[in-house]
């Protein structure tokens, strides 16, 4: 059962089961545009062993150093897998451990993001349980559309839904048995070509079916933006632009990027970010 009746923090899961769709580099920007409209956060990456988020908000602190920024680096914990060989007492200890590290955060924060990882782990499945909020991004993909419904070859149809559509299912059934709110389950497109191909509407057609099956939201999400992956290694978003010295020239290209962020954390409709 789950025991959040104390908790002041709203919680933010980015989370789905395959690697390589932007979690981490959604996180730290919906981190650092929280941050700029005011709101307190933390950060948990619950990626030991690739820590991307803390890795992220490394390089942002030894960026601003080096260059004389003032920047707010939000409180972040790495959240690890237990050793333990028994699943009974592996499964107590990870919910202990993040358990404790939400406990750390809660009383500093407005929002609290996870960073989960691309996998099914007791971790990230508790996490999605206790999330308020849940962002799955999916590349413009049926590789990562898989995750959620598997189609007809021949007419792209929804046949089947599949591994981590049951998981959210057993996170809402496990936050409705300890009296929680219903989770907002948002799934968004990430990397989306600004071409229009064939693939582009079938993926959208397969989503747009499944968010009444699945009662999720389906936002349209982000394009595919060469910045984002030039961004990581200094650890500055796109909301950083015209703010940091000796940072990247802002262009046209990432006004519109910033404005797709923006507008996709507009459509997330968290507490407190429209007032």
């Amino acid at each position: 059962m789950l025991n959040l009746s104390c908790r002041n923090a709203h919680i933010i899961a980015i989370g789905n089961e395959k690697g390589g769709t932007g979690k981490s580099t959604i996180a730290m920007h919906l981190l650092v545009s929280l941050e700029q409209r005011g709101l307190r956060v933390g950060a948990i990456d619950l990626d030991a062993r690739q820590q991307s988020l803390a890795r992220y908000l490394h390089n942002r602190a030894a960026y601003a150093e080096h260059h004389g920024n003032c920047f707010q680096i939000p409180n972040h914990q790495v959240v690890a897998p237990s050793a333990s060989a028994d699943v009974g007492e592996r499964e107590r200890d990870e919910a202990e451990r993040l358990d404790a590290a939400l406990e750390h955060l809660d009383a500093s924060s407005d929002f609290i993001v996870i960073d989960c990882p691309g996998g099914s782990t007791h971790l990230a499945l508790r996490a999605h349980a206790l999330a308020d909020t849940l962002l799955t991004p999916l590349n413009d993909s049926f590789v990562d559309l898989d995750l959620l419904g598997r189609v007809n070859p021949d007419t792209y149809a929804v046949e089947q839904l599949s591994c981590y559509a049951d998981a959210v299912w057993e996170g809402r059934k496990l936050r409705n048995l300890s009296g929680l709110p219903a989770l907002d389950w948002v799934v968004c497109r990430n990397r989306t070509s600004t071409i229009f191909s064939k693939n582009r509407e079938r993926v959208d057609q397969a989503l747009t079916s499944l968010q009444k099956r699945l009662a999720f939201r389906y936002l349209p999400g982000l394009s595919e933006r060469v910045i984002y992956r030039e961004l990581f290694p200094k650890g500055l978003t796109l909301m950083d632009l015209t703010k940091v010295r000796d940072g990247p020239k802002l262009t046209l290209s990432h006004v519109a990027a910033r404005h797709e962020f923006r507008t996709l954390v507009n459509d997330l409709r968290l507490p407190g970010w429209n007032d």
